[in-house]
């Protein structure tokens, strides 16, 4: 019973939506989730893209991609909460959800990253090191695997195929 309990924590969190609409992970049940801290002037923000194939490749198959701005790494989202949605779209054809700015490390972290780092810790601890860090959950709420900044999302493709037809 206890590990059932742990797999379904995730669907106690919730997130904001830029417009401050309330985001329920229990809404993902039964879905793949894909969650990345995002920035729009990262050097690494051309995944942005890679994370839109993504989405649209596989979002019919029941994976959902989960956007957290985040300008907690050398303040590399500029972007407000009003404003980041549509820089996202206008510059990487962004139409998957993202989140309301968020920090991911430190006293104010999101539940969300509190909950993922708790299950799968980093090469140098817990503490998420840059942007377009990824955390994949499969569909009963349980933290897969966690990719580092540099890992493209192409390369999780593999991944997220071995699930969705699980």
């Amino acid at each position: 019973m206890g590990k059932n309990i742990m797999e379904t924590e995730f669907y106690t969190l919730q997130a904001k939506k830029p417009n401050g609409e309330i985001l329920e992970m229990k809404d993902f049940k039964g879905k793949n989730v894909l969650i990345v801290n995002t920035a729009t002037k990262c050097g690494l923000a051309p995944q942005f893209e890679g994370l839109e194939a993504l989405h649209q490749k596989y979002k019919d198959k029941g994976l959902v991609v989960l956007g957290f701005p985040s300008a907690q790494f050398r303040n590399q989202e500029p972007e407000t909460n009003e404003t980041v949605e549509q820089a996202c779209k206008i510059n990487h054809g962004v139409t998957f959800q993202l989140t309301e700015k968020v920090d991911v490390n430190g006293n104010n972290e999101h539940s969300v990253y509190t909950y993922l780092k708790s299950k799968k810790g980093g090469f140098l601890g817990s503490k998420i090191k840059w942007n377009f860090t990824k955390f994949l959950i499969d569909k009963n709420g349980k933290v897969l695997k966690r990719y580092a900044p540099t890992t493209k999302p192409e390369a999780i493709e593999k991944d997220i195929l071995k699930i969705i037809n699980y």
